[in-house]
């Protein structure tokens, strides 16, 4: 039985700490692992299929499962390469639907809203901008974010209505026309948050144990989950697709890295055993 598996990670992150913790796991699991640059790859499609798939310039053999850990950054490209391997029935950890669940920002939103889960309240902003409209419905502070993002890099604070007009000043002079939404601003998380790590919708790394049906909502088989503190309880924040785990294995001694082999291995045995 084929037992190689692909990575896709891109070359810039194939030394990251959480590329290297899987690699060992997979090992551990007697699972041959390939790290393999998504933007290597190149695809033909036809009626075969089989043999559509070129990394480097050389045809490869399809692989037993593939693993994206690109995240927000999954481009258009990389997604028609997830996709691809999709069509002919390869095992896709975190479908290409799925990351493109929490990789628009607003659309996971309205996911989650939709399923009726708790969130801070969300605009998507439309131009000409009415900060007046904004600040009737929001109000200030408010969080400012573009829609696609992770790991904190798109996320503004505007403390008050001038930091907000000074905020869509210096975007439009990067962007005229630019896509963020605002959201309220959660007092009692200021300064702290709630990072979850959920793989196969059970919680494998977290402070406070919870039921997340956000990543069940959004089709996710591995996600981080970001909760906001609000009034003794909690709102989703945010889910990414391609959670780093490095803090988390740190701070709670838990090997998420293997949990996330093995749940790729029961996952595939399942498919394809």
């Amino acid at each position: 039985m084929n037992r190689l598996g692909w990575l896709l990670v891109k070359d810039k992150f194939w030394e990251a700490y959480e590329t290297n913790r899987l690699i060992e796991e997979f090992q551990k699991q007697d699972i041959d692992i390939q790290l393999v640059d998504p933007n290597t790859i190149d695809i033909f499609v036809n009626k075969e299929n089989k043999k559509s798939i070129v990394v480097n310039g050389l045809e490869s053999d399809l692989p037993r499962f593939v693993f994206p850990r690109t995240g927000s950054g999954t481009t258009y490209y990389i997604k028609a390469v997830i996709r691809h391997f999709e069509r002919m029935g390869v095992p896709i950890i975190n479908s290409s639907d799925a990351i493109d669940n929490v990789k628009d920002k607003l659309y996971s939103h309205q996911i989650l809203a939709e399923s009726n889960l708790d969130i801070p309240k969300t605009m998507l902003l439309k131009h000409p901008i009415d900060v007046e409209f904004v600040e009737k419905n929001i109000g200030f502070p408010a969080i400012v974010k573009t829609i696609s993002g992770s790991y904190g890099r798109g996320v503004f604070l505007a403390e008050t209505k001038k930091q907000f007009k000074q905020l869509l000043s210096m975007a439009e002079l990067t962007k005229p026309k630019y896509n963020i939404i605002v959201q309220e601003f959660i007092k009692d998380t200021w300064g702290k948050d709630l990072r979850v790590l959920v793989v196969n919708n059970k919680v494998v790394g977290c402070m406070m144990r919870q039921s997340i049906e956000s990543s069940k909502a959004l089709n996710l088989d591995i996600s981080g989950v970001d909760l906001l503190f609000d009034n003794g309880g909690y709102k989703i924040c945010e889910v990414n697709s391609n959670p780093g785990f490095e803090g988390m294995e740190k701070f709670t001694g838990k090997n998420i890295a293997g949990e996330i082999v093995s749940f790729i291995n029961l996952k595939v045995g399942m498919q394809n055993g």
